[in-house]
C-alpha cells in the first residue's frame, strides 16, 4: 500500500510538471506583468522611516492578586495556556484611547488634511515581542522621520500613563474590599475560639491525643492487673480449699480456734479440766462411783467444764459447743490453721481488688470510646478556627501592600529605549519586488491550472490509456520537436522514406511490429486506420505505417478510403483521377488502378468524389476489392474518415481483420473521444489497439534518432565494419524510445 501510494503521489507530481511546461508561456507572461507592476510601485514609493522604540516587562505587577489570597503576589500571566501576557499588552498598546490620545495630543492628519483615523494610524504601527525575552518593540513608520519617533515615544508615554492608572484603580478597589471584609473574618475568628472553649469545658478536655495515648496505657495496665489478680485469687481458692479438708475446719472455725487456744482464761480452765479428768479416771479405777472422792472429781470435773464452756462462749462469740480436742492444738496444726486463716483474707481481698479493677477498666473503656467523636468535633473546631484565622492574617497582609501600592506610581512596564531620530529611510524595494515575484508565480501558475481545467483535449498518453483501455501498440514522435542533442528532425509527411534516421522511423518499425503480435489465430491482412476527429494524423500514420511494412519485405497496398477528404494522393504527390470509387461503379479495373511509390507499397488513390460514398463502401463491389487485394498483397491497409463526422469508418470496420485507431493528444477532445469508444463498442469493432501521434517530452516521452545512436556507437558495437557491396555502410532498424 505505501508503494502504490509512492507511486500515485509520483503520478500526480509528473501531471503537474506536464502542466507547467505546456504553459509556460502563459506563467512567464503573468509573472513578468506582475513583477514589472510591483517594481513599478516600489520606484514610485516615497521613502518610509521607521521609528522603534522598546518596553521591558517585569511579572509584578503589585495588584493582580491583591484580592486574591491564593494567587502569586504579582504574578503576569495568561488567563487560559494559550494566551500570552505580552500578546496582551501589545493589545493594549494598540487599543483605542491610547491611540486617540496619541492622535489627538500630535495633531496627526493624513494626506488631506483631516485627522487620521485610527485603522490608518494602526496600519503604521507595529507592536512584536522579540523572541526569547520579555520586551516588546513598538514602531512606526511615516514619510517624516520625526513624527515617527515622537509617535512612538508618545505611544510609550500613554501606555505607562495608563498601566500606572490601572494599576492603581486596582489597588483601590482592592483597599475598599479589604475594608470591608476584615471586621467580618475577625468576627469569625473570635466565634470560633468561643466554641472551640466552650467544647472542651463542656468534655472536660485538656489534650485529646495525650489522654487517648493515656487512656490505651491504662487500659493495657488494668487488664494485665485483672489477669493477674484473677490468677491469684485461683491460687488463693485452691490452698483454702485444700487446708480446709486437712484440719477439716472451714475459716471461721479455723479462726474461732486459733483465738481459742490462744486464750490464757480458755487454756487454764482446760488444763484444769483435763488434769480434774486425769484424776478421775485413775480414781475410777480404785474406787466405784459411788465413792466420795469419784464424786467430788466428778462434780469438780462438771463444774470445770461448765465454766470451760463459758469461757469458750466468751471468747469464740458463739455458744455452740466446741470439741475439748479442739480447745488445744498442736504447733504443725496452729500454723495450718494460720494459713487457712490467712488464705480466707487473701482470696477476699483479691475478689474485691478484682471488683475495683474492673469497675476502672470499664468506666476507661466508656471514656475512650467518646474520644473519636470528641476528637473530630474539636477538630472541626480548629479546623474552622485555622481557616477563620489564616484569612484574617492574609487579608491583613493584603492590606497592607495595597496601602503600599496605592500610594506608588509604578507598573509592571518600563521604557529600555526611546526612540530614535531615524536616519535612514527603509528600503521596500526588494520586498516589493519579491512578493511582486511570488505572486506573479503564484497567479500565473493558477491561471495556467485554470486553462488547464478548462481545455477539454486529451493532453497524455496516460490519459488516453485510462479513457480508450484499448493496448498501446506505439507512440509518434511531434516531427516538430527538438530532440535531444539539438538536432530537429524532417518536417516531411513521409519519415519514413525520406530519413530513414529519424525518431519517427523507430517508432513505426516499433508499431508494425506490435501489431504482428495482436492477433494470434489468423494472419493480419486488412487493417483499418481511423481517428476520434479530424487533425489526429490518421493519413500520415496510415502512410508510413505502409512504408515500415514495405521495408520489411511485405507488399502492401495503401487504400485512401476517405472519401470526403482525401489526403493520400497529396501525401505521395500521385494523380487522382482514377481511384477507389472508379472501381467501385465499375469504371475502372483494381490491378490498373494503383500506383505503385517505392518498392513493395502500392496506393489506391479515392479517385472522383462521389456524391454517396456510404453506400459505395458499405456495397458489395467493397467486399469483392477486398478480398481481390487480399489475395495480390501480404498487407492491406485502408485509410478512413474520422468517426466523429461520418460512419464510413465502421462500415468499413466489417470488412477488415483489425481497427487502429490513432490518438493525438492536445487535438482529440474528451466528449468526442467517449462518443467514439461508443460507437466503436456499439458495432462490435475489431481494435487491435492505439496509437499516440503527436507525443511531445510533455507527454512522458523522450525519443533518439537511429543516426545519433549509431554515430556515437557503431565503433564500438559494429566496429564499422558491416558495409554492403557497394561499400556503404548498411544500418540494421533498430528502434530506441
Amino acid at each position: 500500500m505505501p508503494s502504490n501510494q509512492e507511486d500515485q503521489n509520483s503520478l500526480d507530481l509528473q501531471q503537474y510538471s506536464l502542466i507547467l511546461k505546456r504553459r509556460w508561456l502563459v506563467i512567464a507572461a503573468v509573472t513578468a506583468s506582475i513583477f514589472g507592476l510591483s517594481a513599478l510601485i516600489a520606484i514610485r514609493q516615497k521613502p518610509i522611516y521607521e521609528a522603534e522604540g522598546k518596553l521591558l516587562f517585569s511579572k509584578t505587577d503589585r495588584v493582580s492578586s491583591l484580592t486574591n489570597p491564593s494567587a502569586q503576589v504579582g504574578e503576569l500571566n495568561g488567563v487560559t495556556q494559550l494566551s500570552s501576557p505580552l500578546d496582551t499588552e501589545a493589545e493594549i498598546i494598540r487599543s483605542n484611547p491610547i491611540v486617540r490620545k496619541t492622535i489627538i495630543s500630535l495633531s496627526l492628519t493624513d494626506k488631506k488634511g483631516t485627522p487620521l483615523k485610527i485603522d490608518e494610524f494602526l496600519k503604521k504601527l507595529k507592536v512584536k515581542s522579540i523572541r526569547g525575552t520579555d520586551i516588546l518593540a513598538i514602531s512606526y513608520s511615516s514619510s517624516d522621520p520625526k513624527e515617527a519617533a515622537v509617535v512612538v515615544n508618545s505611544v510609550m508615554k500613554y501606555y505607562l500613563a495608563n498601566n500606572i492608572s490601572v494599576n492603581q484603580a486596582q489597588a483601590r478597589a482592592a483597599k475598599r474590599f479589604l475594608s470591608n471584609q476584615l471586621p467580618e473574618v475577625e468576627v469569625r475568628v473570635v466565634r470560633a475560639e468561643a466554641a472551640l472553649r466552650k467544647f472542651k469545658e463542656e468534655n472536660k478536655i485538656v489534650a485529646l491525643d495525650q489522654e487517648a495515648t493515656t487512656g490505651v496505657e491504662r487500659l493495657n495496665d488494668l487488664s494485665n492487673q485483672i489477669t493477674q489478680a484473677q490468677s491469684n485469687l485461683v491460687d488463693a481458692k485452691t490452698r483454702s480449699q485444700l487446708l480446709q479438708r486437712q484440719l477439716k475446719l472451714n475459716s471461721l472455725q479455723a479462726v474461732d480456734m486459733g483465738n481459742l487456744s490462744q486464750s490464757k482464761a480458755v487454756q487454764e480452765v482446760l488444763t484444769e479440766y483435763q488434769k480434774v479428768e486425769s484424776e478421775l479416771g485413775v480414781a475410777q479405777t480404785r474406787y466405784t462411783n459411788q465413792h466420795p472422792t469419784i464424786t467430788d472429781l466428778t462434780a469438780k470435773a462438771a463444774a470445770l467444764k461448765k465454766q470451760l464452756a463459758m469461757r469458750v462462749s466468751e471468747n469464740a462469740g458463739s455458744e455452740k459447743s466446741v470439741p475439748t480436742q479442739n480447745l488445744q492444738m498442736g504447733e504443725l496444726k496452729q500454723t495450718l490453721t494460720a494459713q487457712l486463716v490467712q488464705s480466707d483474707v487473701e482470696r477476699s481481698a483479691l475478689a474485691n481488688r478484682i471488683k475495683v479493677l474492673q469497675d476502672a477498666y470499664t468506666i476507661f473503656q466508656k471514656r475512650l470510646g467518646v474520644l473519636p467523636k470528641l476528637q473530630e468535633k474539636q477538630q472541626q473546631l480548629e479546623r474552622q478556627l485555622q481557616v477563620a484565622r489564616g484569612t484574617y492574617e492574609e487579608l491583613l497582609k493584603r492590606s497592607q501592600q495595597v496601602d503600599v501600592v496605592v500610594n506608588q506610581n509604578v507598573g509592571n512596564a518600563q521604557v529600555v529605549s526611546m526612540a530614535l531620530l531615524p536616519d535612514k529611510a527603509a528600503n521596500k524595494i526588494t520586498l516589493y519586488l519579491a512578493l511582486g515575484g511570488f505572486l506573479g508565480i503564484l497567479l500565473g501558475v493558477g491561471i495556467a491550472l485554470t486553462l488547464e481545467a478548462m481545455d477539454r483535449s486529451l493532453k497524455t498518453i496516460e490519459q488516453a490509456q485510462q479513457l480508450f483501455d484499448y493496448p498501446l501498440l506505439g507512440t509518434i514522435p511531434d516531427l516538430d520537436q527538438k530532440f535531444k542533442g539539438g538536432e530537429a528532425e524532417s518536417l516531411l509527411e513521409l519519415p519514413m522514406k525520406d530519413n530513414s534516421y529519424s525518431a519517427v522511423n523507430s517508432a513505426f518499425e516499433m508499431l508494425q511490429t506490435n501489431l504482428d503480435f495482436t492477433v494470434f489465430d489468423k494472419p493480419l491482412k486488412v487493417i483499418a486506420v481511423v481517428s476520434s476527429t479530424p487533425g489526429e494524423g490518421r493519413s500520415f500514420v496510415a502512410s508510413n505505417l505502409a512504408v515500415a511494412k514495405a521495408h520489411m519485405g511485405r507488399k502492401v497496398l495503401l487504400v485512401d478510403a476517405d472519401m470526403r477528404h482525401s489526403c493520400q494522393q497529396e501525401i505521395w504527390k500521385l494523380s487522382n483521377l482514377v481511384g477507389l470509387s472508379n472501381i467501385l461503379v465499375g469504371e475502372a479495373e483494381f490491378p490498373r488502378t494503383t500506383q505503385e511509390v517505392m518498392i513493395n507499397l502500392d496506393v489506391l488513390t479515392v479517385g472522383t468524389i462521389p456524391p454517396n460514398p456510404a453506400a459505395l463502401l458499405d456495397s458489395q463491389q467493397m467486399s469483392l476489392l477486398i478480398q481481390e487485394a487480399i489475395q495480390n498483397y501480404d498487407c492491406v491497409i485502408i485509410d478512413t474518415p474520422a468517426l466523429s463526422l461520418f460512419g464510413d469508418a465502421l462500415i468499413l470496420s466489417k470488412m477488415v481483420d483489425g481497427i487502429l485507431l490513432v490518438v493525438r493528444p492536445g487535438v482529440l477532445d474528451l466528449a468526442v473521444a467517449t462518443t467514439a469508444k461508443t460507437m466503436l463498442k456499439q458495432a462490435r469493432s475489431a481494435v487491435l489497439g492505439m496509437v499516440v501521434n503527436g507525443v511531445t517530452a510533455d507527454s512522458g516521452y523522450i525519443y533518439y534518432s537511429q543516426k545519433g545512436y549509431y554515430d556515437k556507437n557503431s565503433s564500438d558495437a559494429y566496429d564499422g565494419k558491416l558495409r554492403n557491396g557497394k561499400g556503404e555502410v548498411k544500418l540494421p532498424n533498430i528502434h530506441i524510445s
